[in-house]
């Protein structure tokens, strides 16, 4: 049985080159911004790891199921996956309390908190900040991450489906939706009255289950299986719905979704899922 490597850089030196097929021995394909490494054995991580720190760039052995012809649906995280900032923090700095709330959603995301606490704990701090200004944040300051308009093209030219799914809130999905052309999204909303947050959330909490559930609904509406599924995120709420996916991406992730994902992008941008399906 042949596996594929994906080496996420678009240039290597010879010696480079060398290295890598020394250790993992295979042909070696130039693809536009990125190799494929074709070899019969399988690839320690560790192995894997240890070229990536030496290079600096990502490599990728992808799972012998994962048939990048069958995908039907890329599913993703939005906060510091999709787009390059946590957006309660940013809403907290509105209400000078930046610090206070990173803090929390620091240690949500590495699993050392109740996800659904620690969101009505940061969201509770939040009461009184004019609505307004959540249109300052998503104007001002939410920015994609690197790569992702190349990875919506390329989802886009397949036929992938894409759904965003957040911890975070309906205000910034739904624009996002709109914006870069979304097909679903799933994400909290922010309760306000009288122009102002109350400090509370509206209806049930969008967390691990919610996002892994969303995942298996979404298959069934499509008619793929899980294994046609491409899943992507960061933080420690995203381990159910990146475990049921047929390729799990860890994107600069904390430590424990690294360890429980397919491929990590610790280098690459976004643009490296088009890389995983060989664009």
């Amino acid at each position: 049985m042949s596996y594929t490597t994906i080496i996420h850089a678009s240039s290597l030196t010879n010696d480079e080159e060398k290295q890598i097929t020394g250790k993992i021995p295979g042909e070696l394909i130039q693809r536009e911004g990125y190799y494929r490494l074709i070899h019969s054995g399988k690839v320690e991580r560790a192995m894997l790891e240890q070229l990536r720190v030496q290079f600096d760039f990502d490599l990728n052995c992808l799972p012998e199921s994962f048939n990048p012809e069958e995908v039907g649906l890329l599913i993703t995280d939005m906060d510091s996956t999709l787009i390059a900032i946590e957006c309660i923090d940013e809403i907290a700095d509105m209400q000078g309390i930046k610090a206070e709330v990173s803090e929390i959603t620091e240690a949500a995301m590495r699993g050392e908190l109740d996800f659904a606490a620690s969101l009505k704990k940061r969201v509770a701090l939040l009461a009184g900040l004019p609505a307004d200004q959540l249109q300052r944040v998503y104007d001002e300051r939410l920015r994609l991450n690197p790569g992702a308009d190349k990875m919506l093209a390329g989802l886009k030219q397949k036929g992938i489906k894409t759904a965003l799914v957040s911890g975070g809130f309906t205000f910034f999905t739904n624009q996002l939706k709109g914006e870069i052309g979304l097909d679903y999204t799933l994400a909290n909303t922010l309760e306000i009255e009288n122009g102002k947050l109350t400090g509370r959330v509206s209806g049930d909490i969008v967390g691990a289950e919610a996002k892994a559930a969303l995942l298996q609904s979404l298959c069934k509406e499509l008619g793929i299986t899980t294994n046609q599924v491409i899943a992507m995120g960061d933080g420690a709420n995203d381990l159910l719905m990146l475990e049921k996916a047929g390729l799990s991406v860890a994107y600069h992730a904390k430590p424990a979704v690294r360890e429980a994902t397919s491929v990590a992008f610790d280098h690459s941008g976004l643009e490296g899922v088009c890389h995983l399906l060989q664009l």
